[in-house]
């Protein structure tokens, strides 16, 4: 017979305890906080893509100018220059180190309407050669009295930039800027879409032509505040002073 050395206590067990499951667990959380995080970043490049992916919307070189007709040219080049180096672009994506002159390289056409064809078009804004000579004849700040010296005119980003301001700004588009003023821009893009084709409402659309007008409206917020920045009394910033 056992004897309990204990009296009047009984043996009990103490259970074992069990590690907390997955979805119990510290883990859970943190993966759900960083799933949240990925979805909600994801959310938001996909609504500020039209600025995050496009390289073209790159501020521009020239400094000044009306900032609603810089907006225009910004959404211009997301259409027809949409690389990390827009003002060496030639058609069909090819570079040009130098830009001492227009390039003049006529490269071959690999799809649309003009398909086996060639193009001059270079630079952020796709000017043909003989485009470029007729408005640097006109616009080009080192422009002298005879048109012929337009073929030696820098086409410099400066110089490109200038040169398409000054054409935007001509009375004979219709004054460009009081129409963006006035928030037409779908028929600004529509008059200007018979030089730019990519603009949406020409004959080589591209997967950017119907972000167009949400693009420009994006990018005039940031040159009407870049303008009232530089209008204002006092220092400029360090990026008014590089402008």
């Amino acid at each position: 017979m056992s004897v309990d050395p204990h009296p009047g206590h009984e043996e009990t067990s103490t259970p074992t305890a069990q590690p907390p499951g997955f979805w119990d667990s510290p883990l859970r959380s943190r993966l759900a906080l960083t799933a949240g995080a990925v979805v909600l970043m994801l959310l938001l490049l996909w609504w500020w893509r039209p600025l995050l992916l496009i390289p073209g919307t790159q501020p521009l070189v020239m400094s000044g100018g009306d900032p609603y007709l810089r907006a225009l040219m910004r959404t211009i080049s997301a259409s027809e220059s949409n690389v990390l180096r827009p003002y060496h672009v030639l058609h069909g994506k090819d570079y040009v180190w130098t830009l001492d002159v227009h390039p003049n390289r006529c490269e071959s056409i690999g799809r649309g309407p003009n398909r086996g064809n060639c193009s001059t078009a270079a630079g952020r804004y796709q000017l043909l050669y003989s485009t470029w000579l007729e408005l640097a004849a006109r616009h080009h700040p080192q422009r002298t009295d005879d048109p012929l010296d337009a073929t030696g005119l820098s086409f410099a980003p400066v110089y490109q930039d200038t040169v398409v301001h000054a054409w935007l700004s001509d009375a004979r588009w219709g004054n460009l800027s009081a129409q963006l003023r006035a928030g037409r821009v779908q028929p600004v893009l529509r008059r200007l879409s018979g030089t730019w084709t990519s603009l949406g409402y020409g004959i080589e659309n591209n997967s950017m032509s119907r972000e167009l007008p949400r693009i420009y409206r994006e990018l005039l917020k940031e040159e009407l505040a870049q303008a009232a920045q530089d209008e204002a009394p006092g220092p400029k910033s360090n990026k008014a002073a590089q402008r």
